[in-house]
């Protein structure tokens, strides 16, 4: 199986710079897996489209403000810093530029110098090893002085933060939102609720892993980076339940997807516990806890086109990516959705 065989030529112009002022207004592109037939609505009319007895599972993790601009202390260069993994108190695994001029020892100054770093290891793959240094709250000093940190396709700056977080988001971890998610509203949750489905929550914190290009050309060779999961005893029971009696299990979003996916035996039982995981969906994977997907559109040869191959398969996905191309709409993290049922 190769990444080229995932390609197909994505305007640059569809790829969304900012979010949509209503929530729930985007476009929803619906693709039936069975069929292959497509069909054009409105995100809200996901309520629709749910039925009682139905479980739909969400990624509560919440985005941090990952994105530092600093300066080296002994000669002023600019350095930027993204967050990536919290691995102890106060020392992270980040992404660095320029990294030549961040070796084991420099030290880095932000803002006022209410915030201070410095490089402790460099890793194999180019990651740097950070420890911070700071009075007051870790939080508090993050929020007035880090940025969000938008994928890179998105060049226009973000008015409000508060846009690139879901209407649910709770536990802070995640270096990029789960942007299925971010079409929600409370209001829509709520009404959805009403109907009779089920709402389940997992966390899973996101690493930039999920949205590197696949650079080899065999899709088998590709490794997904690792990222930390959490799965209740709560919803592992809310699952299970709606497995038993017959309900569809709706993720919302790729890493709620992963999250159930990785946390499940091959019996179809879905475990409560933490984790790391890095597994990694292209066609061929056999699901063993999802039954339905909504997700946004996403970019040709990533992992995640690959992910939603292995549901729908390749040529159907493929066809509705034209297809909505076609019909111009907005792809990628503040773009439009689609609901694989």
């Amino acid at each position: 199986m190769k990444t080229s065989d995932f390609y197909f030529d994505l305007p640059e112009e569809l790829i969304a710079q900012d979010p949509l002022e209503d929530r729930t207004g985007s476009r929803l592109l619906v693709l039936d897996k069975g069929s292959g037939q497509t069909e054009h609505h409105i995100f809200r009319e996901i309520l629709d489209m749910v039925e009682p007895g139905d479980c739909m599972v969400l990624n509560n993790t919440k985005v941090i403000p990952a994105r530092l601009y600093g300066s080296k202390e002994d000669t002023g260069a600019g350095i930027e810093i993204l967050l990536l993994k919290r691995l102890e108190k106060d020392l992270w695994e980040c992404l660095v530029k320029p990294g030549k001029k961040c070796k084991p020892g420099a030290r880095i100054v932000f803002g006022d110098g209410r915030l201070r770093a410095e490089i402790k290891e460099t890793k194999e793959d180019g990651n740097r090893l950070i420890a911070f240094e700071y009075s007051g709250i870790w939080e508090e000093v993050l929020d007035a002085l880090g940025e969000m940190p938008l994928p890179p396709y998105i060049t226009h700056k973000l008015q409000d933060k508060n846009r690139y977080q879901t209407v649910y988001a709770k536990y802070e971890g995640s270096a990029a939102a789960p942007t299925a998610g971010l079409h929600f509203t409370k209001d829509l949750l709520e009404e959805i609720e009403a109907k009779g489905v089920k709402i389940a929550y997992v966390t899973l914190h996101v690493g930039l892993g999920t949205f590197r290009p696949v650079k080899v050309e065999d899709v088998t060779n590709h490794h997904m980076h690792s990222e930390y999961y959490e799965v209740t005893e709560e919803t592992a029971r809310i699952v299970n339940e709606t497995k038993a009696a017959g309900g569809r299990i709706i993720c919302v979003g790729t890493t709620s997807c992963r999250t159930v996916e990785s946390a499940s035996t091959e019996d179809g039982v879905l475990h409560a516990g933490t984790g790391n995981t890095e597994i990694f969906i292209y066609p061929g994977y056999r699901f063993k806890i999802l039954d339905a997907l909504i997700t946004n559109l996403h970019l040709p040869e990533s992992t995640l086109v690959m992910l939603v191959s292995a549901l729908a398969g390749k040529e159907q996905v493929l066809h509705a990516s034209e297809e909505a191309i076609t019909e111009r709409y907005r792809f990628f993290s503040f773009g439009d959705a689609m609901f694989i049922r």
